[in-house]
């Protein structure tokens, strides 16, 4: 297989759609290189994955996410400093939340028989 750049568009919020999607991503075999431009909402891939199973993998992690391009990586440009990010907030109302509670034994039991 070829090496290519998938480009795909991304619903990004907050910090936590951010991390989801990149850990999403991330895990796959065969990606080579992420870049995310959170602002723009846009996600590139660099690898031999099959840009189907990067939208699926990010679907599936709870982000929305849309294939704009697949073809041959662009060479690359001369590196430029890179401009501050614009903080996201930590969580936005689109993120799931989880419950979790936890049982300690070392509570007394409910019931007792003297």
């Amino acid at each position: 297989m070829s090496v290519k750049q998938i480009v795909l568009k991304v619903a990004i919020n907050c910090q936590q759609c951010k991390i989801e999607v990149l850990k999403a991503v991330t895990k796959l075999t065969g990606v080579d290189m992420v870049q995310l431009d959170a602002e723009k909402g846009i996600l590139t891939v660099l690898g031999t994955v099959d840009p189907v199973c990067v939208a699926t993998r990010i679907r599936k992690a709870g982000n929305h996410a849309e294939i704009t391009s697949v073809g041959p990586p662009k060479p690359p440009e001369p590196i430029k400093p890179p401009e501050p990010e614009k903080p996201l907030p930590p969580c936005c109302k689109q993120c799931q939340l989880v419950a979790v509670s936890f049982v300690t034994y070392d509570s007394p039991p409910a019931c007792s028989i003297l």
